[in-house]
């Protein structure tokens, strides 16, 4: 091993805990919101492909944490914002953590994944690409995982918002 390098054991044992820190001011950020609210839910993390992971589940039916999800998960993505500024102010470090309320983005992760295997299968059959509606930075990115997992691959295209997923031939 030369001088300054770090073996690959010791850099995943840090990211682990740098990111599991994350995590934990995550949680204590979005437990004070919970508060102010006067909304109860519990708070889990995890780690999840190289980022923090955060949710908020409720043992009730969850439809006050709807709130905190808005319309198509807007508020959602704005708390996610605010959470990963709470966590940069305290660490210094641009935060990827992905949030999540009340199973939200799982259901939405899981009908994405299926819109992209479909457009995958539609590429395939038709031989032409396939443009998606526009997404979110998340949502393409699931499209784009699941496209990838069918064989194929797919490039994003425009501006944000209006941002969207096109599925090519082989």
């Amino acid at each position: 091993m030369t001088e300054g390098t770090i073996p690959a054991a010791v850099d995943s044992g840090d990211t682990l805990t740098r990111l599991e820190q994350e995590g934990e001011i995550a949680a204590d950020y979005l437990e004070g919101l919970l508060d102010i609210a006067d909304l109860d839910g519990d708070i889990d993390m995890d780690v999840e492909a190289d980022r923090a992971a955060v949710s908020i589940i409720s043992d009730s039916s969850g439809r006050d944490l709807q709130k905190l999800v808005g319309r198509d998960g807007e508020v959602l993505e704005a708390l996610q914002e605010l959470t990963r500024l709470a966590v940069h102010r305290e660490t210094g470090d641009r935060s990827r953590l992905m949030l999540d309320i009340a199973g939200f983005r799982a259901r939405k992760r899981t009908e994405l994944a299926e819109l992209g295997a479909k457009a995958a299968d539609e590429v395939k059959s038709s031989g032409e690409p396939v443009k998606l509606d526009p997404m979110t930075p998340f949502e393409r990115k699931v499209v784009h995982d699941a496209v990838a997992a069918a064989g194929l691959r797919s490039e994003s295209e425009g501006e944000e918002p209006q941002r969207f997923v096109v599925v090519l031939p082989a």
